[in-house]
């Protein structure tokens, strides 16, 4: 049952991340793009702006798709975890906790899910146990 429910977790990370990178990279989903989020991250202080948004975009992107495969989770985790503390820094924290008023709380529950996975592995459900790799 711990395997299926690692499965589950990965899955809901995993389709989560790849809908907001895909946001980022692709506007798809109404979101702003490449350009838009370089604007955004431009507004915010981030320098350089598009290279940031290349970069954030991709992690949230394919390392969506990684954690649903379950491959390389350690590495996904760490870079998803970052990736949202920095959201919640740039963006969020001014804002309180709760997301109704642009708070922290979904990044929080997004670093929760990515932490469990980091400590517990990606389960046998996995490309990671398939491989061999990690715990």
């Amino acid at each position: 049952m711990v395997d299926l429910a690692l499965l589950v977790l990965r899955l809901v990370l995993g389709v989560i991340f790849v809908a907001h990178g895909a946001q980022k990279l692709f506007g798809s989903f109404g979101g702003p793009g490449l350009k838009g989020t370089a604007g955004f991250f431009e507004q915010l202080g981030i320098r350089p702006a598009y290279p940031m948004a290349v970069v954030v975009g991709a992690i949230e992107f394919f390392g969506g798709i990684l954690a649903a495969l379950g491959f390389l989770m350690p590495v996904v985790a760490v870079g998803l975890i970052a990736v949202m503390i920095g959201a919640i820094l740039t963006v969020h924290l001014r804002h309180g906790f709760f997301a109704q008023s642009g708070g922290y709380e979904f990044n929080l529950a997004l670093i929760g899910i990515a932490l469990a996975l980091l400590l517990a592995g990606a389960g046998s459900y996995s490309l990671d146990a398939a491989l061999g790799l990690f715990w």
